[in-house]
């Protein structure tokens, strides 16, 4: 009998311990979901061109390259200098 009695305290304090998580849970997927819609989304701006570097291939946008002769684009201006013939 007292197996019984300690099995059902066990079995009480388990389903109180498993309620009480699960209402945290919820308390603190609300305070996420909140604090989500809350954010204002960061802009987004337009698309930007792409062109690869002649030197070493490097994808980048077309407003960050560096122009060389002949119209060929660069990542930096050493790539720029090291594909120009002195």
């Amino acid at each position: 009998m007292k197996y019984l009695l300690v099995l059902a305290v066990l079995w009480v304090a388990i389903w109180l311990w498993r309620k009480n998580r699960r209402e945290e849970m919820r308390d603190a997927m609300r305070e996420r979901a909140a604090k989500a819609q809350q954010r204002p989304a960061a802009p987004a701006g337009p698309p930007q061109a792409m062109v690869r570097c002649a030197h070493c291939g490097l994808h980048l946008p077309a407003t960050d390259a560096i122009a060389g002769p002949g119209g060929a684009v660069y990542c930096s201006t050493a790539h720029r200098e090291a594909a120009t013939p002195q």
